[in-house]
């Protein structure tokens, strides 16, 4: 594989998606894999599935992969796990893949893998500033990237307004839950987006998430200070971001290794002194 490829890999509730990413344009070089989600979605069924994903391209020791995932990651370690199975929270998910795959992988939030995804090669492309990516499903999944940092796992869907956490009315779930018709659900959008506003006063807003595709029926409702507009990814963000990511952090550990080995071979010159 070509050094400005990396592997992306996306965990969702129904599907494992994985596809190499040309990291110059963010596009696909190859055809997209999926294989269904486990049922039960244990750790090891799922580690199993994405190493045949990752197996699928046969990619060499030096491919950056990334793995996105359905719930809070920290330092490589599941802290929830809202659309799989409860035993993932406390497993160690870089380690467990790592083990199955034969390669070492970095993982990251779903939503944060599409926020940075948009960033890199979507929506916001290389945008200054606040941007808030949000992605309206089942629930609803933020990513915030200041000045191109990511601010890793917040989970903004589910700050409470009125006494409600915000995607229990404003996901697009609960659009076919109460039978909103899109006027309805689109005050509903913007109860929660002001909020934001208020929290964070974003720059820019993304909408992502399958609704995108009809962001002509509520975009234009809303009245807020910051742009807000659809995502360009659509499916492929969660891939495009991981591998993104996963890409930067092995530059970042390359970079480490080599100043570490520098540093070595001069104390070691200077003991020979």
């Amino acid at each position: 594989m070509s050094k400005h490829i990396a592997i992306g890999v996306d965990i969702g509730g129904t599907g494992i998606k994985a596809a190499p990413v040309d990291l110059r344009t963010g596009e696909f070089t190859e055809e997209r894999y999926r294989i269904p989600t486990p049922d039960p979605s244990t750790p090891d069924a799922v580690a199993r599935t994405v190493a045949k994903c990752i197996s699928k391209f046969s990619p060499g020791k030096k491919v950056p992969i990334g793995v996105a995932f359905p719930g809070v990651v920290q330092n490589g370690v599941v802290k929830t796990a809202a659309n799989v199975d409860d035993a993932w929270i406390g497993t160690n998910l870089r380690t467990i893949i790592r083990d199955y795959a034969g390669h070492d992988v970095f993982v990251i939030n779903d939503a944060d893998a599409a926020g940075y995804g948009e960033y890199i090669h979507g929506a916001a492309h290389e945008r200054d500033g606040v941007v808030l990516m949000t992605t309206l499903g089942t629930g609803i999944g933020t990513a915030l990237i200041v000045d191109g940092q990511l601010v890793p796992n917040t989970e903004f869907g589910h700050v409470e307004i009125g006494g409600q956490e915000a995607e229990d009315f404003a996901a697009e779930s609960a659009r076919d839950r109460l039978d909103l018709d899109w006027e309805a659900w689109t005050k509903n959008l913007q109860k929660f987006y002001s909020e934001m506003e208020k929290l964070v006063w974003p720059d820019l807003i993304i909408v992502g998430g399958g609704v995108s595709k009809s962001h002509h029926m509520f975009l234009p409702g809303l009245t807020l200070r910051a742009p807000i507009i659809p995502a360009e990814l659509r499916n492929g963000a969660g891939i495009v971001g991981a591998a993104a990511w996963a890409a930067n952090l092995h530059k970042k550990d390359d970079k480490r290794r080599k100043d570490d080995e520098k540093k070595s071979k001069k104390a070691e010159s200077k003991k020979k002194k």
